[in-house]
């Protein structure tokens, strides 16, 4: 797998904590830029660089969602990076909605930190292109009070992280994989 160029440290954002300054960091904290200063977000409401564990059958995996937005403490908006096709990684995102608590995440965002696509968590359907489109505080108070929480039951769970599973260890490209993810199986059979 190809090493990212490190140009050193950089300081994160939401955590304080040093980080390589790489390329990708670098646009992941313009995000997380984005999240603090325009959209009006406190370094306590954003979550960074949480890894979910995923479970298929034997197969274990760490996952990693680069920003969750919580508001009231409840997960509200949460945001996946990728470098290339943002249109790609809908899928898998949407999956990984499911798997952040007992209600589906209600706000997702695929980012390549250039272009972003803001979707519905339920329905996985478009609401928003580009930047500038990603939820501000009050637009996304607006969009909870307006969208009832949807309960994950056991086999969307399941079925959620066989996707995840699928799309981001199985199927993902050594370049897709940013620092975190991480797998093993118990056994060949999974």
């Amino acid at each position: 797998m190809a090493q990212p160029v490190v140009y050193g440290q950089l300081i994160d954002l939401i955590s304080g904590a040093p980080l390589e300054d790489t390329e990708d960091e670098r646009l992941r904290q313009q995000i997380a830029r984005r999240l603090l200063t325009e959209c009006g977000f406190s370094r306590q409401q954003v979550q960074s660089r949480l890894q979910v564990p995923i479970r298929v059958g034997k197969k274990r995996a760490d996952v990693p969602v680069d920003f969750l937005v919580s508001i009231d403490g409840v997960p509200a908006m949460m945001i996946r990076y990728g470098p290339g096709s943002i249109v790609t990684r809908h899928r898998s995102a949407l999956a990984l909605a499911r798997l952040l608590g007992p209600h589906i995440v209600p706000v997702v965002v695929v980012t390549n930190g250039r272009e972003a696509d803001v979707l519905e968590g339920g329905r996985g359907q478009v609401i928003g292109s580009g930047l500038e489109a990603i939820l501000t505080r009050e637009a996304l108070e607006q969009h909870l009070a307006g969208t009832p929480a949807r309960a994950v039951d056991d086999r969307q769970a399941e079925m959620a992280a066989r996707i995840v599973y699928a799309f981001e260890i199985d199927g993902s490209c050594a370049l897709d994989l940013h620092p975190g993810p991480s797998s093993t199986a118990d056994s060949d059979d999974g």
